[in-house]
């Protein structure tokens, strides 16, 4: 049985909540993590490399980073169509935001919690207006990143407006659907 190792009250919630919903067959296993603030421990019981959450095993297979979990439980778990599967519409725009989160949201969103501000960062991951921007032109036009479907993209994306809440952008299309995005996810941890 697949492994899921979690720590609440951290971006694993968003997993848990993601295998909920998928109704994944996974043993859920809380462990201790260091904590930004300086709490917790790293948990000899973790057998993450950097003693992080989440992280994925199943069989001799690992996965760790949050979008790779996601697109392995959506595919393993296609039941609950919370992601479109190879060679279905929307495919690309699933895997792109997926990738968009991991390599440029999370770091400018990091970066700006953390106060750092650097013309390399522009340049290369991008400023953070943009990103917001890029964020809300789908939301303007349809109430999830893929268009009228919910999916996994819109749990992971809105993660870090939920623990940030001064940094959620005060564009309504994206305030909505953090919301939106907030009610669906509370179900799934309840």
């Amino acid at each position: 049985m697949p492994v899921l190792y979690h720590a609440p009250q951290s971006r694993s919630d968003t997993v848990v909540a993601l295998a909920r919903m998928l109704g994944a067959d996974l043993d859920i296993r809380d462990v201790s993590i260091a904590r930004p603030d300086g709490s917790g421990h790293p948990d000899p019981a973790n057998p993450h490399p950097e003693k992080k959450v989440p992280y994925l095993t199943d069989g001799t297979d690992a996965v760790r980073e949050r979008g790779a979990i996601i697109l392995y439980l959506t595919d393993t778990y296609p039941k609950a169509k919370l992601a479109p599967l190879p060679g279905e519409a929307g495919r690309g725009a699933y895997l792109s935001w997926l990738f968009y989160y991991q390599g440029v949201m999370e770091p400018l969103l990091i970066l700006k919690w953390a106060g750092i501000d650097h013309p390399a960062i522009e340049a290369s991951l991008r400023d953070f207006d943009t990103m917001i921007e890029r964020l809300a032109e789908p939301l303007r036009q349809k109430p999830w990143l893929l268009g009228d479907r919910f999916s996994a993209v819109d749990m992971l994306c809105s993660s870090p407006f939920h623990w940030f809440t001064e940094m959620t952008p005060d564009d309504p299309a994206v305030r909505d659907w953090v919301e939106r995005c907030a009610g669906i996810m509370g179900e799934a941890m309840s």
